[in-house]
């Protein structure tokens, strides 16, 4: 029975809404395949996106970047957890390895915490990495250009180079210094259309728009309660914020998966993120977007979604007063382009499968 190791990075939900697509296209491929996922995510979050059974192990296999919220860097904490994470950097690699090799995986597919592929390289376990973007190139993005975040930067590239692959997930960073990547094409687990069931759920009208408020899985509440009605706009809107007012409705308690109601919305308020990009992207399903600053990823998923769907973007001052109606009736007035293909996990898949066939190391 082959054994898949999947280990995804604790920054945001957009690394599990890449990787899970495909684990799933390969368990069906593969049905004996047994699954071993490493998230700090929540386990119902884990379950909504993978369709296969898997043995999850709650651990914070990185830490990303620090954040205040889901678009600001905490810069100052960021290189400091860094500089702390690197200081026993060997010590770190030999025990991930003993710990890898107590799992005896036949193959490591990482999104993308960079010192589980260290490990798999110490462990001489196979491993093939995937993501649109790389911690070292996000780390270089922020660091001074000294000698000591140098050797941190070289210590990063060197364990995401030491995988077999390095598949670039589109829409994605250049990551120029990845000297075994292959781009594929997005992915996104598209859901099914259902908006009849959608508004009836919502309490909504049938003429009614459904705006679906999703900022990640970082946290970013946003004032709902003091926006300004909007006529025949209807809010769906993360069940911990507990917004009491009866235009807004919580998404948890729709009984749909997050994939069908995105498809089943009007647009979606979010912020630019992998996953709810390509989703709402290959959906259809009009974006309107908060900038995250000088997050180096954000004009290459900005560019994508400009090509590829229909978006608008908006101000924080505009989150905080709610005054989004101009807004709204911009982005649907644009004329929508053909929607893209999400035939990365296909790719991604084809090279899965030839790894998890590989005798195990001993």
């Amino acid at each position: 029975m082959p054994h898949l190791l999947v280990d995804i990075t604790a920054h945001g939900y957009g690394h599990i809404a890449q990787t899970a697509p495909v684990v799933n296209e390969l368990a069906r491929r593969i049905p004996d395949l047994r699954v071993t996922v490493r998230s700090a995510a929540p386990p119902s979050y884990l379950q909504q996106r993978f369709t296969c059974p898997f043995h999850h192990i709650p651990v914070a296999l990185d830490f990303g970047m620090t954040m205040f919220n889901a678009v600001e860097v905490d810069v100052a904490h960021s290189l400091a957890n860094y500089r702390e994470y690197h200081a026993d950097w060997d010590a770190k690699v030999v025990q991930a390895a003993q710990e890898m090799r107590a799992l005896q995986p036949d193959l490591l597919f990482a999104n993308v915490p960079y010192l589980s592929l260290a490990a798999a390289q110490l462990a001489q376990i196979p491993a093939v990495a995937m993501c649109c973007l790389n911690w070292a190139d996000i780390y270089r993005h922020y660091a001074p250009d000294d000698i000591e975040s140098r050797a941190i930067h070289a210590q990063m590239l060197a364990a995401y180079n030491g995988a077999e692959v390095f598949l670039k997930v589109s829409p994605t960073m250049p990551m120029g210094g990845l000297s075994k990547a292959r781009a594929i094409a997005p992915i996104a687990q598209v859901g099914v259309e259902q908006r009849s069931l959608a508004q009836s759920r919502c309490g909504a009208s049938e003429g009614d728009k459904l705006v679906l408020v999703a900022m990640g899985g970082i946290d970013y509440r946003l004032p709902i309660e003091k926006w300004p009605r909007l006529a025949g706009v209807r809010w769906l809107v993360p069940h911990a914020w507990n917004i009491q007012r009866d235009d807004t409705c919580a998404l948890e308690m729709m009984g749909m998966s997050f994939s069908d109601v995105l498809a089943s919305c009007d647009a979606v308020l979010t912020k630019p993120g992998y996953g709810t990009f390509a989703e709402a992207a290959c959906a259809g399903i009009p974006v309107l977007y908060v900038s995250r600053g000088d997050w180096p990823e954000q004009p290459y998923l900005i560019e994508w979604l400009a090509q590829h769907g229909v978006c608008g973007e908006v101000s924080a001052a505009q989150l905080h007063s709610g005054e989004l109606e101009k807004s709204l009736q911009q982005l649907w007035q644009q004329i929508q382009p053909a929607v893209p293909t999400a035939g990365g996990a296909i790719e991604a898949a084809d090279v899965l499968v030839r790894g998890c066939r590989v005798p195990k190391v001993t």
